[in-house]
């Protein structure tokens, strides 16, 4: 799996542990609801400014979002 796959995957986990739903963080980071389906997806990326806003939404750590054991 690719490494954008996993990092979608390890944001809509912590997107959901928090109840959050793609329009909540597309707002709260000023994307469209479509560009946050594909961060998720594996088919777009976060620019590194955008990846450290992202991580203070789900008050997470950078580096849980980046885990992928």
């Amino acid at each position: 799996m690719s490494r954008l796959k996993l990092l979608g995957n390890n944001i809509k986990k912590f997107r959901k542990a928090k109840g959050y739903r793609q329009i909540d963080i597309a707002t709260a980071m000023d994307l469209s609801e479509d560009y946050i389906c594909r961060v998720e997806n594996g088919l777009k990326f976060l620019s590194l400014r955008k990846l450290f806003q992202l991580a203070d939404i789900l008050e997470v750590k950078m580096t849980d979002l980046i885990d992928f054991d």
